[in-house]
């Protein structure tokens, strides 16, 4: 399969990101042409080679080329099956899109040069396993194992500067890997048990110091139960995540908020009525009514700064009123503010 594709994208944002000076935007305009060669080469009945390659031109950024590799084996009964794929990739951000919840809090933003598109290199392996007992029970466990490395990436700085998000390409590079387990569980009484994790390890190498990227979790769970009561025509389904401590970015060396988050773990339950197209469901969100801790939001009773003072540089002062030199900040928040609520709803089903 070969193909030739073309896109045109024009983006104004109205904010940092596009702005040329105090009084105007600059919007970005991109040309991508590209081309593409893909080809699936059945081996035999059990092996599949899927080789693939793209060029593309931007007509800000110059060439790409991404190639592809996949693989795949399956058992006789396509019960067992293995898959293994490497391959090569690019993305340009969009950093107010993507990352707008962190330009919301009192920081000025900073574009340190002009960003690269962010490369990676990634190699992923697969194993699923599907067993299906002599008493209709279908047990499916799906396995895997990832690495990705990035190049140019693109991280908000929060540490160099506690006033500021520095946005700028990595003078290094970033690793992502990790594993990850699935298990899913069908009794034909209507019983359904869906449970996975992931441990990963999330590195960042700037300047030669190798260091944990804020915001990432070494462990996540999450888990969902099921049950249908058929004579009734309800469901019962109850879900959950966990997840582990994260690094979180501190306003200073004053600043007397952990460094890592605690676990905690967000659950719901709901239940749901069926009759012919309709639906009725309601349930509890946040049921151990999880909030981040009271002080996770640095002085959230002074958000324009007002009772700050800042030196000739433009850094905290401590004072008496402000001991720890802090100043409004909302990046350090990693969990839901909403505690404990109910919900209910209708749903209408048009064929």
């Amino acid at each position: 399969m070969v193909g030739l594709a073309y896109r045109y994208t024009y983006f104004d944002d109205n904010t940092t990101a596009t702005a040329n000076n105090a009084s105007s935007n600059d919007p970005s305009i991109t040309h991508l042409p590209g081309v593409f060669v893909q080809d699936e080469i059945i081996l035999n009945d059990y092996n599949k080679l899927l080789l693939g390659a793209r060029y593309d031109y931007n007509s800000i950024h110059g060439n790409i080329f991404s190639p592809r590799i996949n693989y795949k084996w399956n058992s006789a009964n396509k019960r067992n099956i293995i898959r293994l794929s490497a391959g090569n990739g690019y993305r340009v951000a969009n950093v107010f899109t993507e990352d707008h919840a962190a330009l919301t809090g009192a920081r000025m933003v900073v574009f340190e040069e002009e960003l690269k598109p962010e490369t990676s290199w990634n190699v992923n392996l697969n194993l699923v396993k599907k067993v299906y007992t002599t008493n209709h029970i279908y047990i499916g466990l799906d396995a895997s194992g990832f690495y990705t490395y990035f190049n140019n990436a693109i991280l908000p700085d929060y540490e160099t500067n506690p006033n500021e998000i520095i946005y700028g390409n990595l003078d290094g590079h970033a690793v992502s890997k990790g594993v990850s387990l699935n298990l899913d569980v069908n009794w034909t009484n209507g019983l359904q048990i869906n449970a996975g994790g992931t441990l990963m390890d999330v590195s960042v190498t700037n300047d030669e110091e190798t260091y944990r990227q804020l915001f990432t979790e070494r462990f996540s769970g999450v888990w969902s139960i099921g049950y249908t009561f058929r004579e009734f025509g309800l469901t019962l389904d109850y879900t959950g995540n966990v997840y582990g401590p994260m690094r979180l970015p501190l306003l200073g060396e004053r600043d007397d908020r952990p460094e890592y988050s605690e676990w905690y773990s967000l659950q719901n339950i709901q239940i749901t009525k069926s009759y012919d197209r309709w639906e009725l469901y309601g349930g509890v969100k946040n049921l151990l009514n999880y909030t981040p801790p009271a002080n996770s939001i640095a002085r959230s009773f002074d958000p324009f700064d007002k009772g700050v003072e800042f030196n000739a540089e433009g850094q905290v002062i401590p004072t008496p009123s402000n001991p720890n030199a802090l100043t409004f900040d909302p990046s350090y928040v990693y969990a839901p503010n909403q505690g404990i609520r109910g919900f209910f709803g209708v749903r209408y089903t048009i064929n």
